[in-house]
């Protein structure tokens, strides 16, 4: 059985693209990241550390090292206010 030599160019451009596609997703994904991996399976507590990280540092993925909180950290809680039926 003959092997059709010309499906091989649009398969390799087939397998181009598509590695091409995956690079710059990957390359987008970690620059949104701070170029860190992205997260998987989140839970509350990651969350809610996430919600932190973001109050103190502007990014959900920054973190700070020195203990002392920027102005404003106080005020600017995560507690959301719900409205009463009454």
């Amino acid at each position: 059985m003959p092997v059709p030599w010309e499906a091989l160019i649009p398969f390799g451009l087939l397998t181009a693209m598509f590695g091409a596609a995956g690079t710059l997703l990957n390359i987008s994904t970690r620059a949104q990241n701070q170029g860190k991996p992205a997260r998987y399976n989140i839970d509350n507590w990651d969350s809610m550390m996430m919600q932190r990280d973001e109050r103190l540092t502007g990014h959900k993925r920054g973190q700070r090292s020195d203990p002392v909180a920027p102005p404003g950290f106080d005020t600017n809680s995560i507690w959301y206010t719900e409205r009463t039926m009454s």
